[in-house]
């Protein structure tokens, strides 16, 4: 059974419509990249799998979104829940203005953790994961904002991996690092993909073609193709995949 599912979905801001008709269905414990020029609706997607867009005024959708074959967007569907199973990380390392420790915990906190022998394994787990318990676990204690971009970006995701999701939307979350970070991100995708199904957004196409099972390249708001990501990139079936691909435009 597939973990996630879209079936023609149509997203609209206002009267304006950002996404036309998608139908994509995802396989757990994989690394799926949405690939395709600015503007074409990838992150609007991507957002739909945990209710982002949700704060977007004016924003609806028609058709269903599903994860385990519920409709998310069904009414008793509790929002807060669905963000605790689907974690996200942002294109900008976002880490609080607080210690490494209570970033991580920080998800676990508000869920009423207290036990400090719970969060205190909870955070060697989730930063081992993260691949970052080696390099921060003498200074747990000091600011998160005063790692690197790369180590704040890793640990945005060792926060999110703290309170056990099943499913990570990551949105170009290595855009605004430097190449070293970069490679480290992607390892961990490698890693993090026997635990956890994983949507990625990203503007680089080697990073989709290294890290990624599948892709599905949008355009103008539609999905224009949808396959593996070594067929998709070596063998595309529409005109306009292979123009991206090959730097025609984008």
């Amino acid at each position: 059974m597939h973990e996630l599912q879209s079936q023609h979905v149509s997203v609209y801001y206002g009267p304006q419509r950002v996404l036309e008709d998608i139908t994509l269905d995802v396989s757990a414990r994989t690394v799926t990249a949405l690939i395709g020029p600015s503007g074409c609706g990838k992150s609007t997607f991507l957002r739909l799998f945990n209710r982002m867009n949700d704060f977007i005024p004016d924003c609806r959708h028609e058709g269903h979104v599903l994860i385990h074959g519920q409709d998310i967007y069904a009414p008793e569907v509790v929002v807060e829940e669905l963000r605790k199973r689907v974690g996200m990380v942002f294109q900008r390392p976002n880490p609080f203005p607080k210690s490494i420790y209570d970033n991580v915990t920080y998800g676990l906190v508000l869920q009423g953790v207290r036990t400090k022998a719970v969060l205190d394994a909870a955070v060697e787990q989730a930063l081992r994961q993260a691949a970052l318990w080696d390099e921060v676990k003498d200074k747990l204690t000091q600011s998160a904002l005063a790692l690197s971009g790369g180590q704040q970006q890793r640990l945005c995701i060792a926060r999110v991996l703290a309170v056990e999701p099943q499913i990570l939307l990551m949105d170009e979350p290595a855009s605004a690092l430097d190449p070293i970070s970069t490679a480290k991100i992607e390892e961990l995708l490698y890693e993090l993909k026997k635990d956890y199904t994983i949507l990625i957004v990203t503007h680089n196409m080697q990073q989709a073609g290294r890290v990624s099972d599948k892709t599905a390249f949008f355009n103008y708001g539609r999905l224009i193709e949808y396959d593996d990501t070594r067929i998709l990139f070596t063998q595309p079936r529409h005109e306009q995949t292979q123009n991206y691909i090959t730097g025609r435009f984008g």
